[in-house]
């Protein structure tokens, strides 16, 4: 009986996230479609048809991984951010935490959200990726878990900054300062292996460059950083993002003061 509830009130916050985004596609899918088709067209194309292959392979599909891991990053963080501070800024969040929902299914509700949202907008950007080069796919099962896995840490970290945010301004600050750099500057458009030294060293440290590394090896079998390492980080990251989340919610910071 008590599993039967806690999975209708999960249920319930999940479909409330997944008909947020889903009735504004044009806003939510689109945009993102669109951006890696630019991105396809301009790097893939044009340019990459002048630097050669890569790894043995043309650029463009040694490029393709990583522009997909893109909007399942920025779409699973903007959809959990956006809907939770817009729910704390019109009150209506308060209505959560005067019902019997327990802490987990909050967060894991509003989380799911958020991971549906990256799974539809990186199958669209995949499907619009074999209009230009067919990408054959490594390793399936991999790839879906490492979509999982990403998607759930970067919703995690969007509802970390809901929670924060003073105002709408305030969450697009760890998406412009913090995740484009880290995307940019991990191996999405490169190799790691082909960066000096000291620069290879320096991106050991950027998380997001193992989970691109990650992702190409699913996607093309081509692996530059280790991918069971890149999964024991995101593991790990994952924990104590969850818990902190956990911990913010406990104590009613950011809703209740």
């Amino acid at each position: 009986m008590i599993k039967q509830l806690y999975i209708t009130q999960l249920t319930t916050i999940f479909r409330k996230e997944f008909f947020r985004w889903s009735r504004i596609w044009i806003q939510t899918i689109l945009p993102s479609v669109i951006t890696i088709f630019l991105y396809i067209t301009i790097f893939g194309n044009f340019i990459g048809s002048r630097l050669g292959d890569i790894s043995g392979l043309p650029y463009i599909q040694f490029i393709l991984p990583g522009l997909i891991i893109m909007p399942i990053i920025s779409n699973s963080y903007m959809n959990v951010v956006g809907s939770f501070y817009s729910g704390r800024f019109q009150k209506s969040v308060e209505e959560l935490f005067v019902s019997p929902l327990s802490s987990h299914v909050i967060l894991i509700g509003y989380v799911l959200g958020g991971v549906s949202r990256a799974f539809v907008v990186g199958f669209a950007v995949y499907l619009v990726s074999l209009s230009f080069t067919s990408i054959p796919i490594h390793n399936v099962y991999l790839a879906i878990f490492l979509t999982l896995l990403v998607s759930f840490l970067f919703s995690i970290l969007g509802f970390i900054n809901a929670v924060y945010a003073k105002s709408f301004d305030d969450i697009n600050i760890i998406p412009t300062f913090v995740l484009t750099p880290l995307t940019y500057l991990g191996g999405t458009f490169y190799s790691i292996y082909n960066l000096p030294e000291a620069w290879q060293t320096v991106s050991l440290f950027n998380p997001i460059a193992y989970m691109v590394s990650a992702f190409r090896y699913a996607f093309i079998g081509i692996e530059e950083m280790n991918t069971f390492n890149a999964i024991v980080m995101m593991f790990i990251l994952i924990f104590f993002m969850y818990s902190l989340a956990i911990y913010l919610l406990n104590r009613g910071i950011g809703v209740k003061n």
